[in-house]
């Protein structure tokens, strides 16, 4: 069984008022956990977002995530762009959303971001780099818009509207 964790009402007035003062490895994938997500899917970004090996049991024990249900582990990838990997058309999509983000929200520091998106050659490797935009953003500008930024990624990929 893999676990889903989410955040604990400590866990969202951690990500808005930063009282505890976590170390950036431990925001990042707080950031991350979202109720969707398995603990091996936060596992895998663990080395991406610089967090402990064990940032996961250190924020449970915090008290600011928990579990909140399971899945087997056999489970299909939760991975948005399964499937369409290589559509050209979801490629570019993505592509100018994520590029015209790093402009919107990163400005000159987006500088090596936005290279890691040139280096993507389809949709699933994109889709890679979003914990890594999610962590730029809310260094950069806030946690509240680093979480906006991620749902609104989700929603062009199941072709809801976005405010741009």
């Amino acid at each position: 069984m893999a676990f889903i964790h989410a955040k604990t009402a400590a866990g969202r007035q951690e990500i808005e008022d930063r009282a505890r003062k976590l170390p950036p490895g431990l925001r990042s994938i707080l950031l991350m956990v979202d109720g969707l997500r398995d603990d091996d899917e936060l596992t895998g970004m663990l080395p991406g977002l610089r967090a402990p090996d064990d940032a996961l049991a250190q924020l449970q024990a915090m008290g600011l995530i928990e579990v909140v249900g399971g899945a087997l582990a056999a489970a299909a990838p939760r991975s948005l762009t399964a499937g369409r990997e290589h559509d050209p058309a979801l490629y570019k999509q993505l592509y100018d959303w994520m590029s015209e983000s790093v402009r919107r929200h990163l400005g000159l520091k987006g500088y090596f971001m936005q290279l890691k998106i040139e280096r993507c050659t389809d949709a699933a490797s994109l889709e890679k780099l979003w914990p890594e935009m999610a962590a730029a953003v809310s260094k950069s500008k806030s946690p509240a818009l680093a979480n906006r930024w991620m749902e609104e990624t989700r929603a062009l990929l199941q072709g809801q509207p976005v405010d741009a």
